[in-house]
């Protein structure tokens, strides 16, 4: 059996950071994942934080060539709608993800990762997410209200075993940023034609405006996605952090193909108020895949 890595299922963790990282010119591609196999989570039993650790599927297939799904692409190139609204792709060769009960120890570790990383890599992007009300996004709406429960969660996100990559699980990595002044203007009835969705209660509306973000990202069409998302910025810039496990990548791009308009002609009313800035898919080694390329020795 093939052991998933464990931050990706970690709900509860109010304290973020995203460190996408590019390779240096003239490294080899298997330095970078020796590299990020010894970035290790602190031992302690109380102010964890958890490590998700991933790379642009080319170059771990390069590395792993049987080890990833055969049709696993980068974000390569940028996504463009009938009416030439753009989504970009911004792919870098590794992600991070942290994750912890507080920002100082996440900081704390993130430095600590970059340090080690810094030989072979350089940083390219960086975001840090917090919760906001408990559940919601900063549109003020519930986010991800058709998550599959943990129970399920394995079964959505996870390649199952027997097949390229097994216990690996496909991210998609998006940073959108909200047109604050724009979205403010709004009336919470009009707020909610947008998303499709009560604000109060989130119940979906009958009918449902095709134009709706509930409609135009439906589960129950494109297939089913497990959903990390979190708020990040300042108070002045931010948005939400899109983050997506799927054990297959099509469910995520035809998500992304919906959104703007490529499926119907119509575009997500949503993207009239947030902007993506980054795009980007990760192949999520299983542990085991990872810790073959560990020099580290584990200590007592």
């Amino acid at each position: 059996m093939s052991t998933a890595q464990s931050g990706i299922f970690a709900l509860g963790s109010p304290s973020h950071a995203y460190l996408e990282f590019d390779l240096q010119r003239g490294k080899d591609a298997g330095a970078l994942i020796k590299a990020m196999a010894d970035v290790r989570e602190p031992r302690t039993t109380v102010g964890g934080v958890n490590f998700v650790s991933g790379f642009r599927p080319e170059l771990w297939r390069n590395v792993v060539p049987d080890g990833v799904p055969t049709d696993l692409t980068g974000f390569n190139h940028n996504l463009t709608g009938p009416d030439a609204y753009e989504m970009p792709g911004t792919q870098h060769d590794a992600v991070l993800w942290l994750s912890g009960s507080s920002y100082d120890v996440v900081f704390d570790e993130a430095r600590q990762a970059i340090n080690a990383l810094t030989v072979v890599t350089t940083i390219a992007d960086e975001a840090s997410g917090w919760p906001y009300r408990r559940y919601r996004d900063l549109t003020g709406f519930v986010d991800g209200t058709k998550n599959p429960s943990l129970l399920r969660a394995a079964d959505v996100a996870l390649i199952a075993e027997g097949k390229p990559g097994a216990g690996g699980t496909i991210l998609l990595l998006q940073q959108w940023e909200h047109d604050v002044t724009a979205w403010e203007s709004l009336s919470e009835q009009t707020q909610e034609r947008v998303i499709g969705r009560t604000k109060t209660d989130s119940i979906e509306l009958d009918p449902q405006p095709p134009d709706s973000h509930v409609h135009q990202t439906d589960q129950e069409v494109f297939g089913n996605v497990f959903r990390r998302n979190m708020p990040y910025g300042t108070v002045t810039s931010h948005g939400t952090m899109f983050v997506g496990f799927c054990c297959e990548q099509r469910p995520l791009q035809a998500m992304l193909e919906s959104m703007v308009g490529l499926k119907d002609g119509v575009r997500d009313g949503l993207t009239r108020y947030t902007r993506p800035l980054t795009g980007a898919y990760y192949f999520i080694p299983a542990v085991e895949a990872i810790r073959r390329f560990a020099t580290l020795a584990e200590a007592d």
